[in-house]
C-alpha cells in the first residue's frame, strides 16, 4: 500500500491530535485563570458619584422628575456593577491569603464589610431622598 505525503493514515497522527487538543484545553484553562486573576487590576472598581441636580418634587415638571428617575436608575446600575467588582476584588483577595493567616483574612474580611456597607447606605440615602421628592410631587395639587 503506497501512502501518498500529507495524508494522515499513521497512528502516531490521532495521538498527537489528542495530545495538542489536550494542550489547548490546558493552555486556554490558564490564560483564563490569568484573566480571572488580572482583570481586577486592569479594571479598577470605579465607586460611582450620586446624581446630581435632582428635581425638587416641590417645583419640577414631570420631565424633569422622569429624568430624576431615570438618574437615580443609571446610579443604581453603576452601584450594582461597583459592588460586584469589589465583591471579586475581595474573593481574589482572599485567595492570596495563606491557609493559616486567619485573623489576616479576618481584618480583610472587616475592612470589606465596611466598604462595602458604606457604599449601600449612600445608595439607600440618595434613593430615599429622591423617594420623597416622589411623593412630594404626587402630593401637590393638580
Amino acid at each position: 500500500m503506497i501512502k501518498l505525503p500529507g495524508t494522515h493514515n499513521h497512528p502516531w497522527h490521532y495521538y498527537g491530535k489528542r495530545k495538542i487538543e489536550s494542550m489547548n484545553k490546558t493552555y486556554k484553562a490558564l490564560i483564563a485563570t490569568a484573566i480571572l486573576f488580572t482583570a481586577p487590576l486592569v479594571f479598577a472598581c470605579d465607586y460611582p458619584a450620586p446624581p446630581r441636580d435632582l428635581p425638587d418634587g416641590a417645583t419640577s415638571s414631570i420631565d424633569e422628575m422622569k429624568t430624576g428617575v431615570k438618574k437615580i436608575a443609571e446610579y443604581q446600575d453603576q452601584m450594582s456593577t461597583y459592588l460586584s467588582c469589589i465583591e471579586a476584588d475581595e474573593a481574589v483577595a482572599l485567595m492570596e491569603f495563606e491557609a493559616d493567616d486567619e485573623e489576616g483574612k479576618a481584618q480583610r474580611k472587616a475592612m470589606f464589610d465596611k466598604k462595602y456597607n458604606a457604599a449601600v447606605e449612600e445608595q439607600t440615602r440618595t434613593v430615599e431622598e429622591f423617594n420623597a421628592e416622589i411623593r412630594e410631587y404626587k402630593s401637590r395639587p393638580k
